[in-house]
C-alpha cells in the first residue's frame, strides 16, 4: 500500500477565529500554522489566504507573500492553491493564484448548495475553463467532488480531452448541501472513479476522522484542517491545525500505513516539477 499523504486545510474562506481562535488571518499566522502542519506530518498545504481582519482574499499578491513564506520555512512542502476562493467571487479572481508558480491547485467539479441562499457555482463551462487553464499553466489539479454527479461530470471531461491523466481526486464530504459523509457514501464516490486514480477524502465536521480512518485503510488519502473542522474530538477545540495532522498520523500507524514526504506525494500523484 502506497505511504500516506497528508493534506492540511489550514484556513479556509468562512471558518473565522470566531469559531475557533487558531484559524490563521494574517501571513505571519497562515505561515506559522502551514509550518506546524508540515512538521506533523501534512505533505501538501490546501492554501486560502485572508486579508489581515479575516475577509476571504484571491489577491496574488496576498498569495505570493504568503506561499513565500511558507517556501521559506519547508522549502520541500507542496502548496496547493485553491481556484474556489469564497462564495460569489468571479470565474478570473477564484483563477489568480494560478498566475503564480505553483505546481498544484483545486479544481472544483460541480455547483453546490451551502445553505440558506449561498450557491458555490461551478458550471460545465467554467470547470472547462479552469481544467484548460490549470493545464496551460502546468498545473496539477485536485478534482474536488462533493458527490457522485461531480465524479461523473470529471469522467465525461476527460472523455472529451479537458481533464487529463493522472487523476487526483478529493472527496469532500458532508457539507451541507453536498454528499452526506457516510461510510455507504465514501465507498460509492470510492467505487465510481477510475482503477487508475488516486483519491483522498476531506470530511467536514464530524465526518472527518471516520472518514480519515476509512480512507486509510483503503489505501487513499485524507485532508484535515481547520477549513473543515474545529474539533480534534467531540466538545474539544483543536489547538491548531498541528492537532487535527497529529491525529490522522496515530490512525495511520495502527494501520500501517507510513507517512509520505512531500517528494514522495509527488511521485505518488504523478506531479512534475516545474
Amino acid at each position: 500500500m502506497n505511504k500516506l499523504i497528508i493534506t492540511c486545510a489550514i484556513s479556509g474562506a468562512e471558518t473565522s477565529k470566531k469559531d475557533n481562535e487558531y484559524v490563521p488571518y494574517t501571513i505571519q499566522e497562515t505561515v506559522e500554522e502551514a509550518y506546524l502542519a508540515y512538521l506533523a506530518g501534512a505533505s501538501i498545504i490546501h492554501l486560502h489566504v485572508r486579508h489581515d481582519d479575516g475577509t476571504p482574499t484571491q489577491s496574488k499578491l496576498r498569495y505570493q507573500a504568503v506561499i513565500n513564506g511558507i517556501k521559506k520555512k519547508c522549502p520541500d512542502v507542496i502548496i496547493q492553491p485553491s481556484t474556489g476562493g469564497a462564495v460569489g467571487m468571479s470565474r478570473m479572481t477564484r483563477l489568480k493564484p494560478t498566475e503564480l508558480d505553483i505546481e498544484m491547485a483545486t479544481l472544483d467539479c460541480g455547483t453546490l448548495n451551502f445553505g440558506g441562499d449561498q450557491i458555490f457555482i461551478n458550471t460545465e463551462n467554467d470547470i472547462k475553463y479552469f481544467a484548460n487553464t490549470l493545464h496551460e499553466r502546468n498545473i496539477f489539479p485536485e478534482l474536488e467532488c462533493f458527490e457522485k454527479g461531480h465524479i461523473d461530470m470529471v469522467l465525461r471531461l476527460h472523455k472529451k480531452g479537458f481533464i487529463h491523466k493522472p487523476m487526483h481526486f478529493s472527496f469532500v464530504l458532508g457539507v451541507n448541501g453536498g454528499m452526506t459523509g457516510e461510510e455507504r457514501d465514501f465507498y460509492f464516490m470510492k467505487d465510481s472513479i477510475p482503477s487508475d486514480s488516486t483519491f483522498s477524502v476531506a470530511g467536514i465536521g464530524k465526518y472527518e476522522f471516520p472518514l480519515a480512518e476509512l480512507s486509510i485503510k483503503n489505501g487513499g488519502h485524507v485532508r484535515v484542517g481547520l477549513e473543515d473542522n474545529i474539533y480534534l474530538e467531540k466538545g474539544v477545540l483543536a489547538k491548531g491545525n498541528k492537532e487535527l495532522v497529529e491525529k490522522v498520523v496515530s490512525i495511520a500507524k495502527r494501520y500501517g500505513r507510513e507517512i509520505a514526504t512531500p517528494n514522495e506525494a509527488r511521485e505518488i500523484l504523478g506531479i512534475r516539477r516545474k
